[in-house]
């Protein structure tokens, strides 16, 4: 559809269209990575098959696990808070949509074209951690209550990283606009040289590494899991929960992991951009979805890697590595791209 069509619909329509495409984004993402990396790459990686039985070479596992978790009675704790606890879930995957919308694609593939749209994506990431809090406070459960307080001190912590990583992007680039950022890269040059641009990997190397582990702890995969830890906390906040709204969080683990990478690889990698290829034509509407997937699935590859690779740090540890370590380091980045922007 052109943007000038587009344009003609009515604003529910608009709205409508972009929800539909939002959620198929958000859950196809999902499920591809979920095959992909967690049924079938990490298999390898242990020397097993994993799923092979539904469907061919085991593709319809996941459909199979959707339906069993449908299937299943949704479960309210006797002196659960109702609300609250229903409601956990909803939230925390709103937060993966709201995130998605900042996202472009492609020059004219976008929900939301703002010249603010990295400070709104920092922002409505953020609410995850209201969703984790609501689902170990609701569900009357010392262990859920234990897993929602240590993901809310981890999510805290390591949202500092995370954003001063994304600060050095944005003074180099000059703007907070997405899209923008991405041009900044494809017609940027180094070292005099604009035959690849200017990915941001290479001039904000350091935080592109620190956005990568703050994002780990903020999908609170391993070595950050501790508000799931299995040994201590069952499942941590997720505990009491079954059926559709346990089916929810699974979801929203993956399609998070799929969203910040997109975000990763917009900031760092250059988004839908090709080297060759004018970042602005028309093409680029069509190949640049494709070239964000295996930017997504490569990166997304590196936070399952690691998470069946390294073993579960401490409390201690955790909060050390983000206060003494990530945060300094991060701020140190800024002053230095701060001055070579200044100076060059």
């Amino acid at each position: 559809m052109s943007s000038a069509l587009f344009a003609e619909l009515a604003y529910w329509q608009q709205t409508g269209i972009r929800v539909g495409v939002g959620l198929a984004a958000v859950l196809l993402v999902a499920g591809a990575l979920v095959y992909m990396h967690l049924f079938k790459a990490v298999s390898f990686m242990q020397s097993r098959l994993g799923p092979m039985e539904a469907g061919p070479y085991g593709s319809l596992q996941l459909l199979a696990e959707v339906g069993k978790h449908l299937q299943k009675e949704d479960i309210f704790p006797r002196k659960a808070d109702r609300f609250v606890f229903g409601a956990a879930p909803f939230v925390v995957l709103a937060s993966t949509f709201l995130l998605v919308v900042v996202v472009p694609a492609g020059p004219d593939l976008w929900f939301v074209d703002s010249e603010l749209g990295i400070y709104l994506g920092m922002a409505v990431s953020s609410v995850s951690v209201l969703g984790i809090l609501m689902a170990g406070w609701g569900s009357s459960n010392k262990y859920s209550l234990l897993g929602g307080l240590r993901a809310t001190g981890q999510l805290i912590a390591y949202e500092l990283p995370l954003i001063l990583a994304v600060i050095g992007v944005v003074i180099q680039a000059g703007t907070m606009n997405m899209a923008d950022i991405v041009y900044a890269q494809a017609n940027g040059e180094i070292f005099g040289l604009g035959i690849v641009g200017n990915p941001y990997i290479l001039t904000q190397g350091v935080a592109f590494i620190i956005f990568l582990i703050a994002m780990q702890a903020e999908l609170a995969q391993a070595p950050f899991d501790m508000p799931v830890a299995e040994s201590e906390l069952v499942t941590g906040y997720m505990t009491e929960y079954s059926g559709m709204r346990f089916l929810l969080f699974f979801i929203g683990e993956f399609a998070t992991a799929g969203v910040f990478a997109a975000l990763a690889s917009v900031l760092f990698l250059g988004g839908w951009y090709v080297p060759g290829i004018d970042p602005s034509a028309n093409i680029m509407n069509v190949l640049g979805p494709l070239v964000m997937l295996v930017k997504i699935v490569g990166l997304t590859f590196v936070v399952f890697w690691t998470r069946f690779t390294m073993p579960r740090f401490r409390e201690d540890q955790l909060q050390r590595l983000a206060w003494k370590f990530l945060i300094p380091i991060a701020l140190a980045n800024i002053v230095v791209t701060g001055i070579l922007k200044v100076t060059f």
